[in-house]
């Protein structure tokens, strides 16, 4: 996918695109992860859209349950969801970081005489 230690490191711009396709991935990932949530929430505690946005992004962002869960189900799907956010945390946080890291790494393994 990236290019090896022996080729030349990516012009600007074309690191420049590199980075916007990862960050445009991990923005999918949370808004389908976003949606998800809400869809839970609204399907286990009958909540609205704008309250099942807030519960979801919450416990997607990291700052935890805005209020306990009412319902057996939403209870689960609660906990289910916390587990699953702390992942998708995780995940885009390296989808997005790979190309920095990568760039950074393969600056200092690269050799020009070549």
């Amino acid at each position: 996918m990236y290019e090896h230690r022996s080729e030349r490191p990516l012009t600007r711009s074309a690191f420049t695109w590199r980075l916007v396709r990862h960050t445009g991935v991990g923005v999918l990932l949370v808004a389908g992860s976003l949606a998800g949530g809400m869809a839970g929430y609204a399907y286990f505690e009958g909540l609205g859209a704008a309250d099942a946005f807030l519960h979801s992004s919450m416990l997607l962002g990291g700052m935890g349950l805005v209020a306990p869960p009412s319902t057996p189900g939403g209870k689960l799907f609660a906990g289910a969801y916390a587990l699953y956010a702390s992942l998708v945390f995780l995940a885009v946080a390296g989808i997005v970081l790979a190309p920095l890291v990568h760039r950074i790494l393969h600056r200092f393994h690269w050799d020009a005489e070549r």
